[in-house]
């Protein structure tokens, strides 16, 4: 088998090599990271690949084997990048070794294959270390694991592209010195949660935007579930890890519905559910047996199976009168007890409403709708607003309406309040 392939059409190639560094950047960073202790210096040798593929490729051929090919290009980098630097003379002689231990024979990976996983969960775990801020992490997440560009990441948080820079740069300095090794023990599992929860910041960035015009983003959802499901790979007796899958799965199997042919938002009840994506449906259900079997082994439930069982209740559900809603908030009920979370609290307050009556749910919503983190959020406003509506105190439900559409950045979502403000101030 040849190293590479037949020369192809550039475009063509140019689209083969974005691909294939979507798919391998991680494993590529995660190794090389592993290799030279250096987490800038792993990105620069993978970069440093990626333009010799660019380069090489439309001329000589797709490699049959693209991944070794880079691998192989990013080692030779890194041993000529110590070789120039005189201090590290030491260094290079180290390096040198135990690159050869790793030598791989094109095109084949299998002298990886044992560090492969560890080298992208180490790398997730890097990313999303506690030092930083969420938002760094997100943008470090997506570039390193997600393989995003910086004007891609930019856009996802619709942000300037200096800002992103500045935030990615900024963490790798806090990074510096960091231990590359995978956390243990209760270091491992409070790191765990960090992972999780900045993965679950960018899916609820791409399901809905907290600003701008669109009311999703698709792609930023995919590339969520995508590294979940690969830290899912790598971390299989973590049942909220299987559970947060299940939950982006299930949650994603309605982006289709959630909005008409015009591109105006659909909310639940009323979305076409012949719409939602049946296979997205049963990976998300699968995803959430696996993780109740491994919950049952002795691993304890958290809060993300429990939002993935509340999701699972909708995805069964034909129609949204067959809803069980009464499951949903003893979920919720079960959820609240998990931690202190206002937002759990103020989408409790949603299914006591519609599982006993409007104003259930206006009780559990005023124990909430003070707390500091609520804050300028339109949520509580918006709740409030559709509970009054139900119990038929439309004039205020039209005010509730109103002050949620004043706060929300969203212009899909504040077009949908505005749109229910004024159907309630005429039914008042």
């Amino acid at each position: 088998m040849s190293e590479v392939g037949t020369a192809q059409d550039p475009q063509d190639v140019h689209v083969t090599v974005q691909r294939v560094w979507r798919d391998e950047s991680a494993r590529l960073v995660g190794a090389l990271t592993r290799m030279t202790r250096d987490l800038a210096l792993a990105e620069d040798l993978a970069q440093d690949a990626l333009v010799a593929a660019l380069q090489q490729w439309p001329r000589d051929g797709v490699p049959d084997n693209p991944a070794a090919w880079l691998m192989q290009t990013a080692k030779r980098r890194a041993v000529d990048s110590f070789r120039r630097a005189d201090t590290l003379r030491r260094r290079t002689t180290e390096l040198g070794q135990a690159l050869e231990r790793e030598e791989v024979e094109m095109p084949d990976l299998d002298a990886f294959v044992d560090h492969i996983d560890d080298d992208v969960l180490r790398l997730i775990f890097l990313t999303c270390h506690p030092a930083l801020s969420p938002e760094s992490r997100a943008a470090l997440t997506l570039r390193l694991v997600g393989g995003l560009t910086v004007p891609e990441i930019a856009r996802a948080f619709l942000t300037k592209d200096a800002t992103v820079g500045q935030r990615i740069s900024r963490a790798k300095k806090t990074l510096e010195g960091e231990s590359i090794e995978l956390p243990v023990g209760q270091e491992r599992e409070r790191r765990l949660d960090d992972v999780m929860g900045v993965l679950y910041l960018i899916f609820n960035e791409g399901y809905t935007a907290t600003a701008g015009e669109d009311w999703a983003r698709p792609d930023l959802c995919a590339e969520a579930i995508r590294v979940t499901r690969m830290l899912a790979e790598v971390a299989p007796q973590e049942p909220d890890v299987h559970g947060l899958v299940a939950l982006m799965e299930l949650q994603a199997s309605r982006l289709h519905a959630r909005s008409d042919a015009d591109g105006r938002p659909v909310l639940l009840e009323e979305q076409d559910r012949s719409r939602w994506d049946e296979l997205m449906i049963r990976r998300g259900l699968t995803a959430l047996e696996r993780a109740m079997t491994v919950s049952a082994s002795g691993r304890p439930m958290g809060p993300y199976v429990v939002q993935a069982q509340i999701a699972a209740c909708h995805a069964r559900a034909a129609t949204a009168a067959e809803t069980d809603w009464h499951a949903i908030a003893d979920w919720y009920d079960l959820l609240a007890h998990l931690g202190d979370n206002p937002v759990v609290q103020v989408n409790r307050a949603v299914a006591h409403g519609r599982a006993y009556s409007p104003e259930d749910g206006l009780a559990v919503l005023d124990d909430v709708a003070d707390h500091r983190a609520l804050a300028g959020s339109h949520l509580v406003d918006a709740v409030r607003g559709d509970l009054l509506a139900r119990a038929g105190r439309h004039a205020e439900a039209a005010a509730a309406f109103d002050r949620a559409a004043s706060l929300t950045g969203n212009e899909a979502e504040r077009a949908v309040l505005t749109a229910r403000a004024t159907a309630a101030r005429s039914r008042s």
